[in-house]
């Protein structure tokens, strides 16, 4: 391969790279300035209503463990599924990996290694963020399980809430490190692909954190 070839290779990483980054940044802030916009954020009000509603509901606490036991068997999928793709890389692309971390001893990685490098850390990003939310989802399902209108719940209303929005956000971290292994699979095919992967990504993942318009719950 020319240096023509690595710089061109080089060039087409930075791009895919940025377009995610700038997306992401761009959705961040979005989200801070107009809360409604953004579904990460809609989201998170919409779980914290549920918990505080059921806290006035009694004889619904069945139902809410159920609910957050669906959450937690989507968070374990994830994380399971993140943890298989890590090894599935290792085996397949353990030699490259090595590769990647000899930029420390003074080599030039080629964009393949650097890819694969990219791709152990997002699945591993995946798999953390998917666990930590199967904690907290735990840890509210505790609280969620005690009577409505119980003096404990009510004393412990607040930290369920907080631990069902932040599972959610983790959730959310989780499921969207993991779709970030497309275009990262698509430069290590092909270099020069990953820009238009990453672009691709960034229209599917907007159809996602587009909140439903207002006139779809009429």
């Amino acid at each position: 391969m020319t240096d023509d070839d690595r710089l061109l290779q080089g060039w087409a990483l930075l791009l895919g790279f940025a377009i995610l980054i700038a997306y992401e940044g761009w959705v961040t802030w979005l989200g801070r300035r107009q809360p409604q916009r953004v579904a990460r954020r809609a989201h998170a009000r919409l779980r914290a209503a549920w918990v505080r509603v059921l806290s006035d509901q009694p004889g619904f606490e069945i139902v809410a463990v159920q609910t957050l036991r669906n959450s937690l068997m989507s968070a374990t999928i994830t994380a399971s599924t993140a943890a298989l793709c890590m090894m599935g890389v290792v085996t397949l692309s353990g030699s490259r990996l090595l590769g990647g971390l000899a930029v420390f001893h003074g080599s030039r990685p080629a964009a393949a290694e650097w890819l694969d490098l990219a791709l152990l850390i997002v699945l591993f990003a995946s798999f953390v963020c998917s666990a930590f939310s199967m904690r907290y989802y735990n840890h509210a399902g505790f609280v969620v399980s005690m009577p409505a209108g119980s003096a404990v719940r009510l004393q412990h209303e607040a930290l369920a809430v907080r631990y069902v929005e932040q599972a959610g956000v983790l959730y959310g971290w989780g499921l969207r490190c993991f779709l970030l292994a497309a275009p990262l699979l698509a430069g290590i095919v092909a270099p020069l692909l990953m820009p238009a992967a990453s672009g691709g990504l960034v229209l599917v993942l907007w159809s996602f954190d587009r909140p439903a318009p207002p006139e779809a719950d009429a």
